[in-house]
């Protein structure tokens, strides 16, 4: 017997299980979602003197200038700020690949079983 918070009080025992089993296994996917949202690239340029961060979407997220940075003058300080968020989404590619291909590796080794079947 279903009750009142069950969603699926239509569904058998069968389509439960089907349906848990499912949910089971998108989990993993759900995490790497979870992660990929979390990660930020960080990058700096001028010895230190400039970090910057950068977020999943692509946006700058954070810019910190050292005081000490102001001494480049005007068109250096603005090379630094780039060659920052430049490193800072290098970062961020490469810690979404690491990510991406340990938070994959399971599944394509299921599609690769379904192919060959």
């Amino acid at each position: 017997m279903t009750t009142p918070e069950d969603p699926t009080p239509y569904y058998d025992d069968e389509m439960r299980r089907l349906l848990g089993q499912f949910q089971a296994d998108i989990r993993p996917l759900e995490e790497l979602q979870e992660s990929l949202d979390a990660v930020r690239g960080r990058g700096e340029a001028a010895d230190g003197q400039v970090r910057a961060e950068v977020l999943p979407t692509g946006a700058l997220g954070g810019l910190r200038i050292d005081p000490r940075a102001m001494r480049l003058g005007a068109d250096a300080l603005a090379e630094a700020v780039l060659a920052a968020a430049n490193a800072a989404a290098e970062d961020l590619a490469a810690q979404m690949t690491g990510l991406m291909t340990t938070g994959l590796t399971p599944f394509a080794d299921e599609v690769r079983r379904f192919t060959r079947d």
